[in-house]
């Protein structure tokens, strides 16, 4: 084995119904039942046209710039899979364009999420295969490593394990422990549930706000 490659066997990934559960949650809503924590930063952003995502991390810690083991993740990706790359937050080079992107979706990849640069802007944007990503840069990667698969990476200060559960949506990212995902799905749902109540009492007119008072009452706040 050379120091610094390595591909790791995939681990055991969530039922498709309990990932087809989650898909139906908005990112916020799957985030605020977490604690308001598990979200990825804002850094990264969606760069394709649309479409949600939802599916578990197979992971890639790459050299800044490189994109051999991305390249190798696209082969060994099973449907369904959302390939997480940590580049190191490297802006300055691509780590997958039009190309790579087009391989994936033969793959039944359902998408990307790169720390670092993605090019071939207009073509990723024109599709629904959903791309995350902290830039975009027209210079191209090296292919020579080091890099690894199926390990324990950071993307935008959030730890990814591999089979992690991503979901993605017009407002960021989120990372689903699949231990704790129908705790997890239990409670967004209890959410979501609550929403619709209180968005039923606005579109009624008769919403309670006394908490906003309440509240900064209990803070001190002369009213």
């Amino acid at each position: 084995m050379t120091i610094g490659f390595q591909v790791h066997p995939s681990p055991v990934r969530a039922s498709k119904e309990l990932i087809a559960a989650l898909a139906e949650h908005a990112a916020s809503n799957l985030c605020d039942s977490m604690g308001r924590a598990h979200n990825v930063s804002s850094a990264l952003r969606p760069m394709h046209r649309g479409g949600r995502l939802c599916g578990p991390a197979l992971t890639v810690r790459t050299a800044p710039g490189d994109n051999l083991l991305v390249h190798k993740a696209i082969d060994l990706a099973q449907p369904g899979d959302v390939i997480v790359v940590d580049g190191g937050g490297f802006t300055e080079a691509a780590l997958i364009g039009d190309i790579m992107t087009s391989y994936a979706l033969t793959r039944r990849v359902v998408g990307f999420v790169i720390d670092g640069a993605v090019r071939d802007l207009e073509e990723i944007a024109a599709r629904d295969l959903p791309v995350y990503a902290r830039s975009v840069s027209p210079r191209g990667p090296t292919r020579e490593g080091p890099g690894e698969i199926n390990v324990s990476v950071s993307i935008g200060g959030t730890v990814v394990h591999p089979g992690d559960i991503v979901v993605g949506d017009a407002d960021g990212l989120v990372i689903v422990p699949p231990a704790q995902a129908e705790a997890i799905l239990a409670a967004v749902r209890a959410l979501r549930a609550k929403e619709q109540t209180l968005l039923g009492s606005i579109a009624r007119g008769n919403v309670d706000r006394r908490w906003v008072d309440e509240t900064l009452a209990a803070r001190g706040c002369i009213l």
